[in-house]
């Protein structure tokens, strides 16, 4: 798929530079730099500026909210010449925090820290990460990966110990068995299932009334990613799908997915759902996505705009998956 980079968090170039990451001297060097910003993050969600909520809030390393911050601070790499770093500040309690709204699917609640300009606020990533350029949205997505790797993973998975952070945030290493750890991603196959002018699409039940997207799941040790799409679609809807094509991916931090967008023919029709992998399953026709993307539709919402899921009916209905 040509376009497969324009996908949200498809990749901006950001220089990551690895090689410096275990340099303590280069570290302290850039971390002093004057062009060096840092991106806070408060449970996960990113600072994010403006009215238009489309950029997002970089700091000076000498900020004051930057007192907050916990352990570990991660470089993420350079902006031109620019170091970039992340700190976590979730030690800071808000006043009035909503805490019904954090643990919610999707928490629309924003906060405020008082040392900081009025449009700047900690926002949830996916009611933003549309509006972010692609630079914006490369390191928030790769602040927020990390430090959901670094919550549930304080102990060695070979003895037990707690761990300690390594490389600027990019490994763990186990001080009594000396074992070495590395954030993690898992493998999601993500499925454009299309037959004749129809794609399949599916619901969890946890999600929001009426929201469908396309059908996804992890994909199993051994497994290529031609054979999960097959077994997870046969899973869930029992329909059967012979050729399968990819076509994009995404890193999706939430918590640690890269989703492998694929395109596969299916081979029969009729659907029977598997109730404890899915709510719901329907054959949406090419006229009727029209309406469900434009949000006319009077049942069913669409996948939410940033998501892989949306970007791949979005290029399946202006025929632009070559």
């Amino acid at each position: 798929m040509r376009i497969a980079e324009q996908v949200t968090f498809g990749g901006s170039g950001l220089e990551r530079e690895a090689g410096l990451r275990g340099d303590a001297e280069a570290q302290a060097r850039m971390w002093a730099d004057p062009d060096a910003r840092v991106l806070p993050l408060w449970r996960g969600k990113p600072l994010i500026a403006g009215e238009e909520r489309d950029r997002l809030g970089l700091l000076a390393p000498d900020h004051e909210v930057l007192a907050l911050a916990g352990e570990p601070r991660l470089f993420l790499g350079l902006d031109g010449d620019a170091p970039r770093f992340a700190a976590d500040i979730s030690r800071w309690e808000p006043t009035g925090l909503d805490t019904a709204a954090l643990g919610a699917f999707f928490d629309p609640s924003e906060q405020h820290h008082p040392a900081l300009p009025p449009d700047q606020r900690f926002a949830e990533l996916r009611g933003v990460m549309a509006r972010l350029s692609p630079r914006d949205a490369e390191l928030a997505a790769t602040a927020r990966a990390l430090y959901s790797w670094h919550r549930t993973h304080g102990f060695c998975a070979r003895c037990g110990a707690a761990s300690a952070v390594a490389m600027a945030g990019w490994q763990r290493i186990c001080p009594s068995c000396g074992g070495h750890h590395f954030p993690r991603t898992d493998p999601v196959v993500i499925m454009l299932i299309t037959r004749g002018n129809s794609v399949l699409m599916g619901r969890s039940p946890a999600w929001p009334e009426g929201m469908y997207s396309l059908l996804a799941g992890f994909i199993e040790p051994g497994e290529p990613i031609e054979a999960a799409v097959r077994r997870e679609v046969a899973e869930e809807t029992g329909v059967r799908v012979g050729a399968v094509e990819y076509l994009a991916s995404q890193p999706w931090p939430f918590p640690a997915s890269l989703m492998l967008g694929c395109w596969g023919r299916a081979e029969s029709e009729e659907i029977t759902i598997d109730p404890v992998e899915i709510e719901d399953a329907l054959w949406v026709t090419r006229e009727e996505m029209v309406s469900v993307m434009a949000g006319l539709h009077d049942r069913i919402r669409p996948a939410r705009r940033g998501a892989i899921a949306h970007f791949l009916i979005a290029n399946w209905l202006a025929d632009r998956l070559d």
